[in-house]
């Protein structure tokens, strides 16, 4: 009987914990310092996650970022494209969509870091190694199947997904997106698919690039009603977001996801270069809130948090710190 006591908590302190990837190779996804998406990002977020000290919390686990292969990219994106971002990234030269996301040597490799990360940290979920994981810098969700788009190379979430079904026979998947720009290579490239719920938080399209992402959007061919587009109006702030998000949460009760993919990018938080909505880092914390309990109650907690977009450091650092302290609690 003490056997099944110490085993039982034994479980609970390995099934409460959350993994953190971590490392110089994925500080390699950078387009230089002047560029909005530098290496200094991840920086950024590590010095502010000792500064709080998680880096020492008995429950979270740094691990060190791992590549992906050729074949696993071909779960999502096209040969052709894979062979074009490989000799980009040979020459390092020009730009490998319309002028947003350039080339630089190395980028195939620097790439193929954050997505090898983030099915790492899937990996380490489905395999209850964790509960959560968290790659900061994945959550490249402009990136198509056969181009890239908005500083993101290879789309880790559409990777993810695929894998998650080819590999865990996971079926029903919610993906959260509270990103400041519509995530438009995951929702249109899984727009006709039922079983992905698709939940995209961001400043109304009319205003920010990519200009995609309307309300009237909710799935295409048989998905109908299993996508919800919530654009925010510009100077949105916190009671904004909070009254938004119990729409989704909502549909994501009714969904019933099996497995919950969080791209938690930065750059709604007033004080972005970039975007223009005024939210603070409690958005992160309470949208982070509901996807825990969303979680425990439907799929035995799993997420994958992925950093995303956010190019002011300290709100980046503040809001993925955030995020972390409500999974690793």
């Amino acid at each position: 009987m003490l056997i099944k006591v110490y085993l039982s908590l034994f479980l609970q302190k390995v099934m409460c914990s959350t993994a953190v990837m971590y490392g110089d190779a994925l500080a390699r996804y950078g387009f230089g310092d002047s560029h909005p998406m530098g290496s200094d990002r991840l920086y950024a977020f590590w010095s502010k996650f000792c500064m709080e000290e998680l880096d020492k919390v008995q429950n979270v686990m740094i691990e060190e970022p791992v590549m992906t292969n050729e074949d696993t990219l071909l779960n999502f994106h096209s040969k052709t494209y894979i062979e074009f971002v490989k000799k980009a990234s040979i020459f390092g030269k020009g730009f490998l969509d319309y002028g947003d996301t350039p080339a630089f040597k190395g980028v195939f490799e620097a790439s193929s870091f954050v997505v090898g990360s983030t099915l790492k940290a899937l990996d380490m979920v489905m395999n209850k190694k964790v509960v959560h994981a968290f790659n900061p810098i994945g959550g490249l969700h402009h990136a198509r199947r056969e181009f890239a788009g908005g500083f993101c190379v290879f789309n880790d979430i559409g990777v993810a997904i695929t894998v998650a079904r080819n590999n865990y026979n996971i079926k029903k998947i919610a993906y959260i997106d509270i990103d400041a720009h519509h995530g438009d290579g995951v929702f249109y490239e899984f727009n006709k698919d039922p079983d992905i719920f698709i939940v995209d938080v961001h400043e109304d399209g009319r205003y920010l690039y990519p200009g995609t992402g309307f309300e009237y959007e909710t799935g295409e061919d048989g998905a109908e009603g299993t996508k919800l587009n919530l654009p925010m109006q510009p100077l949105a702030n916190d009671s904004d977001f909070i009254n938004t998000f119990k729409r989704a949460e909502e549909f994501l009760n009714d969904a019933k996801p099996e497995l919950i993919i969080l791209q938690c990018g930065g750059d709604g938080i007033k004080g972005d270069p970039i975007a223009h909505l005024q939210f603070s880092e409690n958005v992160h914390k309470y949208a982070t809130n509901v996807l825990h309990k969303l979680a425990h109650k439907h799929c035995s907690g799993r997420i994958v948090a992925l950093g995303g977009g956010g190019y002011n450091r300290n709100n980046i650092s503040t809001a993925w710190v955030e995020v972390i302290n409500v999974l690793a609690r």
